[in-house]
């Protein structure tokens, strides 16, 4: 082609310019595309935070179900909504928190709907948010809230070696869950009210869960575990579920990282949870996505067909590797994944609506074990389980992972 031909095309071809530019603003793109840099950290999490305002007015219905029930999704969002308020100052967060304890909890302090009999330890983390707004307000319907769920502990059933269950219906069962919704509240509140012999009962709930479900071969812990090896999932010597379930591995490590900011450093079994962090560390960090800094559904079966790239897990381990490299129980390198998963997060699972809101995209909605109907804890089980935009299981982690870049910035 002659260079007079070529310039005729490249000119006759100018007209088109404005209604290609005109198509390509049109297109749907993610929030922001960081392939480079992080973006602000305080901005995602605000602007994260402002969104769920907005998805969801009343703070119960986070959980797309506006009953009024003490969950440990509602706890979540509220932990997460006072952790962006104590950077940003915004009083909209603090009250979109607290509006959760004064629609739960009445002037005696009894929390609505909350039987402690069903031994349920999900029922635990809600009370977490309850310390900081204390703290704030020294409203003495916290505290007793926060006492009430103290004595549930007191009588939960325990496995042999005393692990909680994590629900009376699940008889004998150790689920990572459970650590999560347990455990730091259990060890804020040995710490704030003056209770540290329960340290060690704390410690014990990691040491035991972590010896019948970590896999030294894949570095990764198995969802769930059951003493008796009474259930259908179970493996009939090892009492294991089949799996590694992502989710399951986000609460762990985030219960991990958590629960070290209230076990005094001179505690001599603190090392045992260090320990058991960098193996967590370890195994999330080799399961990493390459491409795209992402985890998936079930851990290490990425390339299988119908797994996924799932964003509650990518959040919580995003969130845990950053904090527990910013704590120092974790060693620098971990910084550099967490990134990559904050990068691929906010790059591929991020949406903006167009209205001045962003969704969290490619959560999965619920997955358990066991119950009716049954779930057997297969692969298809996991990837068959619904998935959804604006989980309040990633919503929340997402936004802490947020907080947590800002932290580093």
């Amino acid at each position: 082609m002659t260079e007079r031909k070529t310039t005729h095309l490249l000119t006759s071809g100018l007209h088109w310019m404005p209604l290609l530019m005109a198509f390509w603003l049109l297109l749907p793109r993610p929030a922001l595309a960081c392939k480079n840099s992080l973006p602000k950290g305080l901005d995602m999490a605000e602007k994260m935070a402002r969104s769920e305002i907005r998805h969801f007015p009343d703070i119960l219905g986070v959980d797309y179900n506006n009953r009024p029930v003490w969950n440990y999704t509602q706890g979540l969002i509220a932990q997460a909504m006072l952790g962006v308020y104590e950077f940003s100052r915004d009083k909209a967060f603090y009250d979109y928190a607290r509006s959760y304890a004064d629609k739960m909890i009445d002037d005696q302090g009894t929390i609505m709907g909350y039987r402690p009999e069903e031994y349920n330890i999900d029922r635990i983390n809600s009370g977490k948010f309850l310390f900081d707004l204390y703290r704030e307000t020294h409203d003495k319907r916290y505290k007793s809230a926060i006492f009430h769920l103290r004595e549930q502990l007191k009588t939960h059933p325990r496995t042999s070696e005393g692990g909680f269950w994590h629900k009376k219906i699940y008889t004998h069962q150790m689920w990572l869950d459970g650590l999560y919704m347990g455990a730091p509240f259990y060890a804020r509140y040995a710490r704030d009210f003056g209770e540290p012999e329960a340290f060690n009962d704390v410690i014990d709930q990691f040491a035991i869960v972590h010896r019948h479900t970590f896999d030294p071969e894949s570095g990764l812990n198995y969802h769930g575990w059951d003493e008796r090896r009474e259930q259908k999932w179970a493996h009939p010597e090892k009492g294991t579920s089949p799996h590694f379930w992502g989710r399951a591995m986000g609460w762990y490590a985030m219960a991990l990282v958590d629960v070290l900011d209230f076990i005094p450093a001179d505690h001599p079994r603190r090392g045992e949870l260090l320990i058991i962090l960098r193996q967590v560390a370890a195994g999330v960090a080799r399961h990493q996505d390459k491409e795209s800094g992402l985890w998936y559904q079930v851990m290490d079966l990425g390339t299988r067909e119908g797994n996924y790239l799932e964003a509650t897990a990518s959040s919580m381990f995003t969130y845990a590797l950053l904090k527990g490299v910013r704590k120092g129980y974790l060693p620098k390198k971990y910084q550099k994944t967490a990134f990559k998963g904050y990068k691929g997060i906010v790059s591929r699972l991020i949406r903006d609506n167009g209205d001045g809101t962003i969704s969290l995209t490619q959560c999965c909605s619920v997955a358990g074990l066991g119950g009716n109907p049954y779930r057997d804890g297969s692969y298809a089980y996991y990837v068959g389980e619904p998935v959804r935009d604006n989980d309040p299981k990633g919503v929340g982690p997402f936004i802490l992972a947020s907080l947590e870049i800002h932290l580093t910035q």
